[in-house]
């Protein structure tokens, strides 16, 4: 594109008569493809900003895989030699047996609540973590200690040791349904009641953790859920959560049935699914956004073509050939573009940083799992995005482009 193609394009763009940089038609075009930029680039940082908080708060305290069993029972008996198989996996960083069950618990008064209880290995020398849940403690730690050396202790979460009124010191009793009998002197079947000694709270950020999980050790689950020298199942952390799935296929075809192994992703495979077509819902959304803004960009140099019909006629007459005049028009829709695009970027790349760093948008964690609307702008996400607005914008300028070379001299000059 030669120098006087630039100035002409630029002279076309510019407001006759005025101090201003562009002419106020062509500020619209910009405002078009600016808004629609910025609200792509935001929408898309609060869908990305969800699906990665949501993921990084499960995985606090899920592992990236689980092996368990088929059966009625829903445990594993023999599960020593599977902890080898599992751990000689060369994917797998860490694993470890869990159990997990569910009870009522009380802190001595009337109120009692129903928890999800799981036992781990305590927190020690050698002990691996599988999960990051031991690095989540507030107060106390994990190593479930007790004066009388048999580990009674409990690691509450945040918002369940609030209700429940306790802190490290209180008592807590655990009420378990496995193995209660049956009392004929009351008429009715009696729980088992287990006394615990609450060694630490947890705060994850993860509102189903920190609402209603108890961590205890694991050979007190053990004892607590009736299982005998069973467990749950294995849980193991893998070198990349995002082949989770790969490495539970090759467990599950080396351990083979009754063993099943599940990944993070399949165990809240519903929650993310729905985020990635909301994701995708919105996207598409916006991206018309753009494109109405691209219709702005037509109207813009279609105007521009009939108010410098004659202008454009001269030229032709003076030799400026056909190819010239397209390129004139496409260098006003790609500047056009490229600022719309550029200050769109900025606009939104800073809302999505001041709205993510600040917290301005709570959330109700009850409902949302998380208390802030968070905001996660990608440099993929921001390239796509401006390179389909630039692509957008170039395309939008062949009607008007074409239009305007096709103009003959003689009719173009007589034009009124």
């Amino acid at each position: 594109m030669s120098r006087l193609e630039l100035s002409i394009a630029w002279r076309y763009l510019r407001s006759r008569g005025s101090a201003r940089l562009f002419s106020f038609i062509s500020v619209i075009a910009i405002g078009g493809v600016l808004v629609g930029v910025g609200a792509l680039i935001i929408t898309n940082g609060v869908m990305t900003g969800m699906q990665t908080d949501l993921r990084e708060k499960i995985l606090v305290g899920s592992p990236d895989l689980r092996v368990l069993t088929f059966g009625e029972d829903l445990k594993l008996a023999d599960w020593q030699p599977t902890l080898a198989r599992v751990r000689r996996n060369p994917h797998v960083v860490a694993a470890a047996p869990f159990v997990l069950t569910q009870g009522l618990a009380t802190a001595g008064h009337d109120y009692s609540e129903g928890v999800f209880i799981e036992g781990i290995p305590p927190a020690g020398p050698g002990v691996v973590d599988v999960t990051s849940i031991r690095q989540h403690v507030s107060t106390g730690d994990f190593r479930f200690f007790t004066d009388d050396n048999q580990r009674r202790g409990a690691v509450l979460g945040k918002r369940l040791a609030e209700r429940l009124n306790v802190f490290p010191g209180s008592k807590l009793s655990l009420i378990s349904p496995a193995g209660a009998k049956f009392n004929a002197s009351v008429g009715g079947y009696v729980p088992r009641i287990y006394q615990f000694d609450v060694t630490g709270v947890f705060e994850s950020g993860m509102y189903e953790y920190d609402n209603s999980y108890i961590y205890v050790d694991l050979d007190r689950a053990k004892e607590f859920a009736g299982l005998g020298d069973a467990v749950t199942g294995i849980e193991a952390r893998t070198t990349n959560r995002w082949e989770a799935g790969d490495v539970a296929k090759q467990l599950a075809d080396t351990l083979g049935y009754p063993y099943r192994v599940t990944d993070w992703q399949e165990a809240n495979s519903q929650l993310f699914q729905a985020l990635k077509l909301e994701k995708l819902a919105m996207r598409i959304i916006l991206l018309l956004i753009v494109l109405v803004a691209a219709f702005n960009i037509v109207s813009t140099l279609t105007m521009v073509v009939k108010d410098k019909t004659r202008e454009i006629g001269i030229l032709k007459a003076m030799g400026l050939p056909a190819k010239s005049v397209r390129r004139i028009f496409l260098a006003q829709g790609l500047v056009i573009g490229f600022v719309g695009t550029a200050i769109g970027v900025i606009i939104g790349v800073t809302a999505g940083v001041v709205i993510n760093r600040g917290k301005l948008i709570p959330l109700d964690p009850t409902v949302y799992f998380i208390d802030h609307l968070p905001v996660t702008i990608q440099l993929g996400d921001v390239v796509w995005i401006a390179g389909a607005s630039i692509i957008i914008a170039a395309l939008a300028t062949l009607y008007p482009a074409i239009q305007a070379a096709r103009l003959f001299p003689v009719e173009a000059i007589r034009h009124e």
